[in-house]
């Protein structure tokens, strides 16, 4: 047990991961993002256990019922109600499950295919790198949000359709940094000496190359995870994401708009949520990138 723990602490023995976790918590911007994300995370998991109310029952008599409203002396609705009388706080925490859904599903396409589209062109060179990266600059020329549109208005509408729309649109980001690192890792002396000893490409490729890539990778996954909780509250405002009744952040802000004056409640807090859980993921990055960037530790 002591050499187990002397192990962990012990700088010269332990693992580097250690040195990396200690320096995350370390830093109070992203312990403040992990803080976000974990509760996040938590009302995702156990959504059924802490919805007081089904997200999608109706309750007519209850319609636009403001937030702590009492009923008999108890409160039945505490962010009160929408226009079909549906718990907001209730659809609020579902809506936390469907946007970690989406960023979990379009940051995994958009981390797969950027890094083999990335590993691709920097350790090759030549004409499959400038393919590649030219198709990456036209679809980088794009707006983002805008050709999100156009790919889900091509497949329809749909929360499975966003989810491959935002992941599309956030390949390049990927392919390029996965390039970048790459192209710096092989003018280093242990993949020339792989290359010499006959290894395959794809072995000096995906066990050797990529595993030291992985820290840029990693802090534009969790930057990735925001941006794409936020396109596809976009998508879904615009009505091309998330279809009703499924209690998506975005859609339930574009119920509220036109609500908003008499019934406050209905966008703001949806919009709250939107807002919390992007800067949790952002906060997360900035401290990833402090802890895992060489050039940044002590």
């Amino acid at each position: 047990m002591i050499k187990l723990l002397n192990r962990f602490t012990d700088p010269e023995t332990r693992h580097p991961f250690f040195d990396q976790l200690e320096k995350l918590l370390k830093n109070k911007t992203g312990v403040a993002g992990l803080i976000i994300i974990t509760v996040f995370v938590f009302l995702a998991l156990f959504a059924p256990l802490l919805s007081p109310h089904d997200p999608v029952e109706n309750a007519l008599y209850d319609q636009l019922k403001p937030p702590m409203w009492e009923e008999g002396g108890a409160s039945k609705n505490i962010l009160g109600t929408d226009d079909l009388g549906r718990d907001m706080l209730s659809r609020l925490i579902y809506g936390a499950r469907v946007s970690l859904m989406v960023g979990l599903v379009s940051v995994g396409i958009a981390v797969f295919l950027g890094t083999l589209f990335g590993a691709i062109a920097g350790y090759f060179g030549g004409w499959p790198d400038n393919i590649i990266m030219r198709i990456m600059d036209i679809i980088l020329a794009f707006p983002g949000i805008l050709l999100a549109i156009v790919i889900v208005a091509y497949l329809g509408p749909g929360l499975r359709n966003a989810m491959i729309a935002i992941g599309v649109i956030n390949i390049p980001r990927f392919a390029r940094i996965v390039r970048a690192s790459v192209l710096e890792e092989n003018e280093k002396d242990y993949v020339l000496a792989a290359r010499a000893v006959g290894a395959r490409n794809r072995r000096i490729i995906f066990n050797t190359v990529l595993p030291n890539c992985l820290a840029p990778i990693i802090v534009q996954a969790s930057l990735g995870f925001g941006s794409a909780i936020l396109d596809a509250a976009g998508l879904s405002f615009l009505g091309l994401g998330a279809q009703p009744p499924i209690p998506e952040w975005g859609a339930m802000i574009a119920m509220g708009r036109s609500m908003i004056l008499r019934a406050w409640w209905v966008m703001t807090f949806p919009g709250i949520a939107i807002l919390l859980g992007v800067l949790g993921f952002n906060l997360l990055g900035d401290g990833l990138r402090d802890a895992l960037d060489p050039r940044l530790r002590d």
